[in-house]
């Protein structure tokens, strides 16, 4: 599945947000990511995700689509992280 993940966390959290999503998606802006996963590393991504955010303070968005195909990327403005597999 192809999944583009944000997140919105307490700024002593963002670290380790970060770190924990590079090991699954690519990084594309602050706090946004992408890319294929399967759905069994995608449920441990959000298992780990859960154990540091504050669920009354932070808050992680998930968009799902079966292939990356099946979604449109308009970039205006600079490109953080310019990623070949994405049209």
């Amino acid at each position: 599945m192809y999944v583009i993940l944000v997140y919105d966390v307490g700024e002593q959290r963002v670290s380790k947000m970060l770190k924990l999503c590079r090991q699954y998606l690519n990084w594309i802006q602050n706090s946004v990511f992408e890319g294929e996963i399967t759905e069994t590393k995608l449920l441990e991504l959000v298992i780990r995700a859960k154990q540091i955010i504050v669920k009354e303070r932070d808050s992680i968005i998930l968009f799902k689509s079966r292939e990356d195909r099946w979604l449109q990327k308009e970039v205006i403005g600079m490109e953080k992280n310019k990623l070949d597999t994405i049209i």
